[in-house]
């Protein structure tokens, strides 16, 4: 039997205490000792540096071998370049955050994991469905720490006074909610909105919430095909995707068509979440995350977070998630010891304290299944639901999307054909 690396014999001390346990905890050896050994590790990322910082001083503090682990927070609108230019320098972080939507774009960076090293089904037992974007041929790209689910957020006044003690729970019950409570003068302008659903530009989760009805509706928006290339799956090329992209495409377009009853939303409305955090908006749909940023903007504004609607009840309930994950940079000088770092925080308490400091569930089933309060249990129970998709590009998909909604609103297509011509799209995107 060949002899097994240091970073094989980390890993399977994780996975076979896993095994035993049914729990993640990771076999990094700590003491003073192996401090100088680990040394400083620097992790890049978008997510909030005050949260990250308590967190890993916290976690140095009790295991002095991660006491030069460093977070740094990245705008997101640059990190990408900036990630890019600084691992093409050699300059680059030990570690880095992938988000779901990163994968293909960003897998070159990337040191993977073999499967001969944890295996598919392991993977697969620890966390939760949504983070299998991180499952690539080469092996696990990534390491799962966060989950953001998509959620309902309802304006409890507005629905109040409609006489609506509860939000909907089925996309059936959402247009007569939507009726009852958008207001609009007499020339037809919006005064109150219903729902923030039907534009690209205003509505900040246009993209996940039309890949989340196409997905309810039973489609695909990519898949892979026999040989495991990424293909596109809008078309009538996998059975009733097409279906499902045009009636998905449609029930969301309809709350910006003046000639509709339930006409809600148009492009001239300010920014989605603003809106609804001024009290203008009785139903908006936004991630997790989000809570926090309304109340900050509105803190006398009376809302709450509810589950996803869904196509009916004798359907398996799914809604979608934005997922987080840490990457061994390839280029890095100490691969190993980042892995190594990557796997301890990606551990139980690791993934514990930043999912209570960042206000979003961690990645891992063992936690989700720890009881909580209201709403962190009903947002738990979104993150165990969650299905993802893998996306080639986010940038280059999000204007296929935005010309998908946005030609079927002013009319230039009917939904078929918008389906049609973004999936062709998506087509060029993959590089077919």
């Amino acid at each position: 039997m060949k002899k097994s690396s240091t970073f094989q014999l980390i890993v399977l001390g994780v996975f076979g205490t896993l095994a035993v346990a049914g729990v993640l905890v990771f076999a990094l050896a700590v003491s003073q000792n192996t401090a100088a050994q680990i040394g400083s590790v620097t992790v890049w990322g978008t997510l909030d540096q005050g949260a990250w910082s308590t967190v890993l001083r916290q976690i140095g503090e009790e295991n002095p071998a991660l006491s030069q682990v460093t977070y740094v927070q990245k705008d997101p609108a640059t990190y990408e370049k900036e990630l890019t230019t600084a691992l093409a320098a050699g300059e680059g972080p030990d570690l880095f955050i992938m988000r779901n939507d990163a994968v293909v774009r960003d897998i070159g960076k990337a040191f993977p994991i073999p499967y001969d090293v944890i295996s598919q089904d392991q993977y697969r037992q620890i966390f939760i469905d949504a983070t299998n974007v991180y499952l690539t041929q080469d092996g696990i790209i990534g390491m799962p720490i966060l989950v953001d689910p998509l959620v309902l957020y309802w304006n409890r006044d507005m629905l109040a006074d409609a006489g609506y003690p509860a939000p909907p729970a089925l996309w059936l019950d959402v247009s007569p909610v939507v009726r009852k409570t958008t207001r609009r003068d007499d020339a037809g302008t919006i005064l109150k909105s219903g729902i923030a659903f039907g534009e690209y530009r205003n509505v900040n989760d246009a993209k996940d919430i039309v890949a989340l009805l196409i997905m309810q509706a039973g489609g695909l928006l990519t898949a892979r095909d026999s040989q495991g290339n990424l293909t596109p799956a809008l078309s009538s090329r996998v059975a009733g995707a097409s279906k499902a992209g045009e009636s998905a495409l449609a029930f969301y377009t309809q709350f910006a068509n003046p000639a509709r009853d339930d006409y809600a939303w148009n492009r001239s409305l300010p920014d989605a979440q603003d809106a609804f955090a001024a009290g203008d908006v009785a139903l908006y749909v936004g991630f997790a995350s989000e809570r926090a940023v309304i109340a900050r903007k509105n803190p006398n504004l009376s809302f709450a977070a509810a589950p996803i609607p869904q196509l009916s009840k004798d359907m398996n309930a799914i809604t979608t998630a934005r997922t987080y994950a840490l990457a061994t940079s390839r280029t890095g000088a100490r691969p190993t010891t980042a892995a190594s770092v990557a796997y301890t925080l990606s551990g139980a308490a690791p993934s514990a304290a930043l999912s209570a400091a960042l206000g979003i569930p961690s990645s891992l089933r063992a936690l989700l299944s720890v009881p909580a309060t209201s709403t962190s249990y009903m947002v738990n129970n979104q993150a165990i639901i969650a299905r993802t998709w893998v996306d080639p590009e986010p940038s280059e998909t999000g204007d296929i999307f935005r010309a998908m909604i946005e030609d079927t609103v002013s009319g230039a297509v009917t939904a078929s054909e918008a389906v049609q011509r973004a999936d062709q799209q998506l087509g060029r995107v993959i590089g077919l």
